[in-house]
């Protein structure tokens, strides 16, 4: 499977979290070609600022594997990780995070400059089907205004 696919199953998560009027961000684990965990934002519904699908996905692969440590896993997102995502992603070791739009306002580039919050091991892969990422991210801002 492709990149490409994997995002597209973090897009369909990211449209449940706009029909339920969330922030519009989606999340898959994937771990040797199975997705073993998927979320989507529930800020909202749950009054948590953590519940981010970040956050919520790492969770679900915890709770799936019986480990804290996803070493072999992609974690494909549909916007970058803010800080306190890219904190969860370090101390999970995941192998590989491939995000769809970059955030210049919210991601961890805000914070961090050009340090890498992730673990040494991690791969990072940005701008995979960024148009429609952003274009689901922006739709959903215009339609508060």
């Amino acid at each position: 499977m492709t990149d490409e696919h994997y995002m597209k199953i973090a897009i369909a998560e990211a449209q449940k979290a706009f029909d339920k009027d969330e922030v519009p961000i989606g999340a898959v684990v994937v771990l040797q070609d199975k997705i073993i965990a998927r979320a989507h934002n529930q800020v909202e519904l749950l009054n948590d600022s953590t519940a981010h699908a970040e956050i919520l996905a790492l969770t679900t692969a915890y709770q799936f594997l019986g480990s804290k440590y996803l070493p072999e896993a992609t974690l494909y997102v549909t916007v970058e990780p803010c800080l306190m995502c890219s904190g969860a992603l370090y101390w999970s070791k995941i192998g590989r995070i491939v995000f769809g739009t970059y955030d210049e306002k919210n991601s961890y580039r805000r914070s961090t400059g050009t340090n890498n919050p992730f673990h040494p091991k991690t791969e990072i892969v940005g701008g995979v089907m960024e148009e429609d990422c952003a274009g689901l991210m922006k739709e959903f801002f215009k339609r508060l205004r």
